[in-house]
């Protein structure tokens, strides 16, 4: 049995997670990992420190061909922690880049399904065009109907095909040997795509205003031409959110079979708590947004909600996440 194994087995047999480990040891969580996937050793300190933790020899610990101090451990002994197999892990990944294009590909879908209808009301304006106001907004509900109907067809099919790993999200868990290395490799790779896919989505959202800036400098009068306008930075910023989506996917896949950041076992902790105040924040949001677009019929200015919630969302996590911790530490 080579050190990694035993490793593994005597933290199983006292008890203690990865993380638990790291904090006797002084280290990271994923020099411990590191250290259980085999890609690493320990220097010489800590290796008696660990010698200590365990009440083992450090021969024991090196030489492989010992098995007498740690031995094997009693499968009633083994952690119940679900363990993730380099098959798995890898299924997860495949199915996450997938998926990740997809649901880019939705919201894409629900920041252009106003379009139609903010064309056409301009376009109803025109004279010459002949188009009633009730055509105009009618025909524009029902492509953004379409739209969105589209997009949530596709929410629920990438969700289907990734529910089988929802556990990875919510359940506190281990690897087998070789996983967390191949992720973190895989992680380190991605790493400078992922920052300019971040750099590229903050440029065209920020640039999506330029469009309709533009044409108010040109024609402020000329409701068509604004709403044209209008209509190309809801595409550039439909670009850009998609870059942040797709990216964000992936990265968080990274996350989520390393346990770390917002998949850290203390956040897997709250994230019940998170994820329910984040779904009534969004169904709030779009109610807010729906109703006062549909009262007001004033689509060219409303998008601005979201902005603003997009905004304030981050401060809700993180109250959210202040409370969860202070209630959790009475």
């Amino acid at each position: 049995m080579i050190f990694a194994d035993k490793l593994i087995q005597l933290r199983k047999k006292a008890g203690w997670s990865q993380e638990e480990l790291a904090e006797q040891m002084n280290v990271t969580r994923q020099s411990v990992s590191k250290w259980e996937g085999a890609q690493s050793v320990p220097d010489l300190e800590k290796m008696l420190r660990l010698s200590e933790l365990f009440s083992v020899s450090t021969d024991y610990l090196l030489k492989d061909g010992i098995e007498g101090e740690g031995g094997s451990i009693p499968p009633d002994e083994v952690s119940a922690l679900r363990r993730v197999s380099l098959e798995e892990a890898n299924a997860f990944l495949f199915v996450k880049a997938q998926t990740s294009k997809s649901i880019a590909l939705a919201v894409f879908l629900c920041v252009l399904s106003p379009i139609c209808l903010l064309i056409l009301g301009a376009v109803s304006e025109v004279k010459g065009y002949g188009l009633s106001d009730y055509a105009a907004g009618g025909i524009g509900m029902i492509i953004l109907l379409i739209f969105v109907a589209i997009a949530v067809v596709i929410f629920i099919s990438s969700g289907r095909k990734t529910e089988a790993f929802d556990y990875l999200e919510k359940e506190v868990f281990e690897t087998e040997y070789g996983v967390s290395g191949m992720v973190a490799e895989r992680k380190a790779r991605y790493s400078t795509t992922y920052t300019r896919s971040n750099i590229i989505g903050a440029a065209l959202c920020i640039m999506a205003l330029i469009p309709f800036f533009a044409g108010a400098v040109f024609n402020d009068e000329n409701e068509l031409l604004l709403m044209t306008m209008l209509s190309v930075s809801f595409v550039l910023a439909g670009i850009g959110i998609a870059f942040f989506i797709r990216s964000g996917i992936i990265w968080a896949s990274y996350e989520k079979l390393l346990q770390e950041g917002d998949y850290s076992r203390a956040k897997k902790e709250i994230q019940p708590i998170v994820t329910a105040i984040s779904v009534v924040y969004w169904l709030i949001v779009t109610a807010i947004y729906l109703g006062y677009s549909l009262f007001t019929n004033n689509w060219g200015y409303s998008w601005v909600i979201w902005v603003v919630a997009g905004v304030v969302f981050p401060a809700v996590v993180v109250v959210t996440n202040l409370f969860c911790k202070k209630k959790g530490g009475k």
